[in-house]
């Protein structure tokens, strides 16, 4: 899915990370720290971005699994 060119960038950073925090539970994944980088809205770089955070091995173990399932199909 390509995000509407015309739509506010700080509008779809937030949904951007809402639908990957659904798309990650879906899976039975949890990013705790997942959300939006807030000092990115006043950094040089233009764009907001969506913080991944941190998770603990065996969360980052079971995403490694989830992606290497979806690259084979």
């Amino acid at each position: 899915m390509h995000s509407d060119p015309h739509r506010d960038p700080h509008d779809d950073v937030h949904d951007s990370a809402a639908q990957l925090r659904t798309a990650l539970r879906d899976h039975g994944i949890t990013l705790p720290s997942l959300g939006v980088d807030l000092p990115g809205f006043a950094g040089a770089y233009g764009v907001p971005l969506v913080a991944l955070g941190n998770c603990n091995a065996a969360t980052a173990r079971k995403l490694a699994d989830v992606l290497r399932k979806a690259a084979t199909r």
